[in-house]
């Protein structure tokens, strides 16, 4: 039952990622002694799609976890429930995957309330176990288990960021926005434009990021021109998709929307 349940998180076919530096050879090395990883990088970047494609190249189903700050320890853990023939103990993901051998991934894990991120520590050193103490139950992680965490650090504050109790228990990549030609690349193939009209894009998307804490708090991601290559591929009018897909969802400030517009009217 258990390896059925856990076989809907195989992943068949191989998602798209284009490397940009070494960080394919480190993850394969940091998965070969299983040592738990966390991604650092802005928002809609490749960390998600990377562990994707890592976990279809390793072979080895993914469990993602979107976390939030009503996430309790139940529901990575798991949790008792009532049904036709009585109680019944459901594992939450983070066992799923323990049990397993999946790849766990908790995506924007400072999202999550510190008394939640607790409970991943015991699987993220050498116990490498997760004990399950409503069940009574130690569950011993699979040989193949990983834990990968992300976040980004661009919202980090006092109030939200990970204790250094729990940073010390991961190894760290860095990510970014890949450089000019690699973007442009990357989001030809995905939206289906053509390489000259994703450079253009690419050129928009860099002059918003340089007024990253002069008006934005977050510059427009690779998803957005990504969504932005997809409107103009189905006839959308460029200055349209840009406005709908890179100008409106990061700021509600005239001023900014003005400037960036006109950033567009220039590209295009």
């Amino acid at each position: 039952m258990g390896e059925d349940l856990i076989e809907q998180y195989r992943i068949r076919s191989e998602p798209y990622y284009r490397a940009t530096g070494n960080e394919i050879a480190l993850y394969e090395a940091a998965y070969s002694v299983r040592m738990p990883l966390m991604l650092k990088g802005p928002t809609g970047c490749g960390k998600t799609r990377f562990v994707e494609h890592m976990a279809w190249r390793l072979g080895r189903p993914l469990v993602t976890v979107a976390c939030n700050e009503d996430m309790t320890a139940s529901d990575l853990i798991g949790r008792f429930l009532l049904d036709a023939e009585g109680t019944r103990w459901q594992d939450g993901p983070l066992t799923l995957a323990a049990r397993h051998g999946a790849i766990c991934y908790l995506d924007e894990i400072v999202e999550a309330r510190q008394d939640t991120v607790v409970v991943i520590h015991p699987l993220t050193d050498t116990r490498r176990a997760l004990p399950l103490e409503k069940k009574g139950e130690l569950v011993r992680a699979h040989p193949a288990f990983q834990l990968v965490i992300s976040y980004n650090p661009g919202y980090q504050s006092m109030m939200k960021d990970l204790k250094p109790s729990t940073k010390q228990r991961f190894g760290a990549l860095d990510f970014d926005y890949p450089e000019h030609g690699v973007e442009a690349e990357i989001v030809a193939h995905e939206s289906g434009v053509s390489l000259q009209l994703a450079d253009k894009l690419v050129s928009i998307a860099e002059r918003a990021r340089n007024l990253k804490g002069h008006g934005l708090d977050e510059g427009i991601s690779t998803r957005m021109l990504v969504y932005a290559g997809s409107l103009i591929v189905q006839g959308v009018d460029p200055l349209a998709a840009c406005q709908m897909a890179l100008v409106r969802p990061v700021s509600d400030d005239p001023d900014m929307r003005d400037a960036l517009d006109a950033a567009v009217a220039t590209v295009f």
